[in-house]
């Protein structure tokens, strides 16, 4: 708790601004204090994902006006911020987001004191803070969990957005081949009014206020430098534990994907695991099996398998953890990992029937709501998580 408070003193530590570093600056001192070595690396981000964003609902809208009179014009207008989404969404490229300013932010990197053993384990977790905006109040939220209970599918904030775009492309399509019906304005009509008012709601995200954080993410950071102590004092015998601390998470893991295209590709991707803790103050213990904010990619298979082990095993015994799996329709610093092929998994809490952390991105995500037993209750999980990977290692080597 002491940690936490001690981020969120940090106020307004949005990604790329100077609360941002003064706050690796602190974890930096902290990690050293407690006898690691730690490597602060800074890197360029791109901040103004919401504007990034609503550019793009808003090449959609006009593609989806200009298709009436002219159909390929709209349809490559379309198909342009159709393609520079889904790459942003899952951070390979950048092509809209370009056009934005650079800012200078920083991932606080702790490795590990034990060089030779056979694998080493990254204990993960961000220190940046979101901003707020009209979409995160509670009825937002409680109207957009009910739709989501509809869904068949893991659905999330941004994948009404990618499959509006992606959904006027064969409408698009039909016009171009000559197609000029009631029907087709008819289809057409729902999507485009779905990227005019996501343009507007992304705007109004980047013209608010930061959050907080505590819950998302001062709670992970703490838990990763509690989790980091406790095997510092007790090492597993097969793992090397890192620490890392990324920056501009919530510019959508441009800290990550900073790390994974960095210090990452000296890290062998057979023998390095990853753990992700966000928003793991208020809740029950959630270990996510799949992610991501346009479509879903499945986390580790044996990491997850492993998870399930512990739950099981929990649920038999006093049932403390009250672990369950997770597929949603968010991403946070798993998805690049993922998606640069190491195995991950995240660790998160969640209320019972909530779609979203407590207190998401609301200027209520404060200390005072965090509550200490999830986090010892992840903590929990996590260290077992560990051990129970600490053995698999030592099982595969015979």
């Amino acid at each position: 708790m002491e940690s936490i408070r001690e981020l969120c003193s940090f106020e307004g530590r949005l990604p790329g601004t100077d609360a941002e570093r003064r706050a690796a600056n602190w974890l930096a001192k902290r990690l050293r204090d407690g006898g690691r070595r730690v490597e602060v690396e800074p890197t360029y981000v791109h901040p103004k994902f919401g504007l990034t964003h609503a550019a793009h609902c808003a090449m959609g809208f006009a593609g989806s006006l200009a298709a009436i009179a002219q159909p390929a014009v709209g349809f490559a207008i379309c198909l342009a911020a159709a393609l520079s989404m889904y790459l942003d969404l899952n951070a390979r490229f950048y092509l809209v987001r370009r056009l934005f300013f650079r800012r200078a932010s920083q991932n606080v990197v702790s490795p590990g004191n034990r060089p030779e053993a056979p694998a080493r384990i990254l204990l993960c977790a961000h220190y940046d803070a979101a901003r707020t905006g009209a979409f995160f109040r509670p009825r937002t939220i409680a109207r957009f969990t009910r739709l989501a209970r509809l869904s068949p599918v893991p659905f999330g904030p941004f994948r009404p957005l990618f499959w509006s775009l992606a959904i006027l492309l064969p409408i698009l399509g039909a016009r171009m081949a000559g197609v000029d019906s009631a029907a087709i304005s008819l289809l057409q009509l729902p999507p485009t009014l779905i990227l005019l008012v996501a343009a507007f709601m992304l705007t109004d995200v980047e013209l608010s206020d930061a959050v907080p954080g505590a819950n998302d993410n001062a709670s992970g950071v703490a838990t990763a430098l509690s989790l980091a102590a406790a095997l510092d004092a007790d090492q597993p015998q097969n793992l090397d534990v890192w620490v890392v601390l990324t920056g501009a998470e919530e510019c959508l893991m441009e800290g990550m994907r900073a790390f994974v295209r960095g210090s990452g590709k000296k890290l062998e991707r057979e023998t390095t695991y990853f753990l992700s803790l966000d928003s793991v103050g208020r809740g029950n213990v959630r270990y996510v099996t799949s992610e991501g904010l346009a479509v879903s990619i499945a986390m580790d298979r044996r990491l997850v398998e492993l998870c399930d082990a512990i739950a099981t095993a929990d649920r038999e015994d006093q049932g403390r953890f009250a672990a369950q799996p997770l597929a949603w329709g968010f991403a946070g610093d798993g998805l690049p990992i993922r998606l640069a092929k190491f195995p991950v998994t995240t660790i998160t809490t969640l209320e019972p029937g909530a779609l979203v952390p407590a207190n998401y991105h609301r200027p209520e995500d404060v200390p005072e709501r965090i509550d200490p037993a999830a986090l010892d209750r992840v903590h929990g999980f996590t260290l077992e998580l560990v051990r129970a990977l600490d053995r698999d290692v030592g099982r595969r080597l015979g």
